[in-house]
């Protein structure tokens, strides 16, 4: 007898908690993890002509949370070459696909907000056969005029979901999280990437501001004391055991 869909999700959610609790494997995820970052293998990999600079485990779990939200907007602050942006786009042309809607009319979009989208990015966007899928913001993401542009296309959405991957320091996603995170609808996620930050040797990211001590996963665990309508989802967390944004999937419970 096939197994029921809700079967298969309390079977795969006892997995992830069994998983997470097996000392072994956590390690040894958590040793290649740092391994794997050391050798930017996450550089390895494009969604749909465009480099992504993701882990598959992410990119995954990101696919089942825009089935299972049914979003009609997506922001993404962060977007160098546009890989997450398109994945984005597709997945909402998917779900136009199967709701039998014609996607040039459906009006699911992904807004992308960047403080510098380089000429040959923005170039490879345009000619994108997803582009019109797509809204491009060039601007800090804390930029009152960018803040404002952005929920400007939140208006008349009714479902959203919020992926905050610009810059990672404390201060900066503390100030996105403050910007954005009430745009999220009630069972929708804010996800903040690269949290994994703090998980890292102090160090690992020589060339840029954030470290341990200041990043993302800081920013998230002082952001929630004050913000109880989101809570982390350690199911994912449970599920991944590779992530950049462990603690970082953020569920509007309220």
């Amino acid at each position: 007898m096939t197994m029921s869909i809700q079967a298969h999700f309390k079977s795969a959610i006892q997995r992830a908690e069994a998983q997470a609790a097996d000392l072994k494997l956590t390690e040894s995820a958590g040793e290649f993890f740092t391994r794997s970052h050391q050798l930017q293998y996450s550089y390895n990999f494009s969604w749909l002509g465009r480099p992504i600079i993701q882990y598959p485990q992410d990119i995954v779990a990101f696919q089942e949370l825009v089935f299972n939200v049914r979003p009609d907007l997506i922001i993404e602050t962060g977007i160098a070459h546009g890989g997450s942006l398109v994945l984005s786009a597709s997945l909402l042309v998917l779900l136009d696909v199967m709701d039998c809607l014609d996607p040039r009319q459906s009006k699911r979009k992904v807004v992308g907000v960047d403080i510098d989208i380089r000429p040959h990015n923005h170039q490879a966007l345009d000619q994108h056969p997803l582009r019109f899928k797509m809204e491009l913001i060039q601007g800090s993401s804390i930029e009152p005029s960018v803040i404002d542009q952005v929920r400007s296309h939140a208006n008349g959405s009714s479902t959203i979901l919020v992926c905050l991957d610009s810059n990672h320091t404390h201060d900066h996603v503390l100030a996105e999280l403050n910007a954005y995170s009430d745009l999220t609808s009630i069972g929708s996620y804010c996800i903040v990437f690269d949290t994994c930050v703090e998980e890292l040797p102090a160090g690992s990211s020589p060339d840029r501001p954030w470290d341990k001590g200041n990043n993302p996963k800081t920013a998230v665990h002082e952001w929630l004391k004050s913000h109880p309508e989101f809570v982390i989802d350690k199911d994912i967390d449970n599920k991944l055991m590779i992530s950049v944004a462990p603690d970082g999937y953020l569920r509007r419970v309220i």
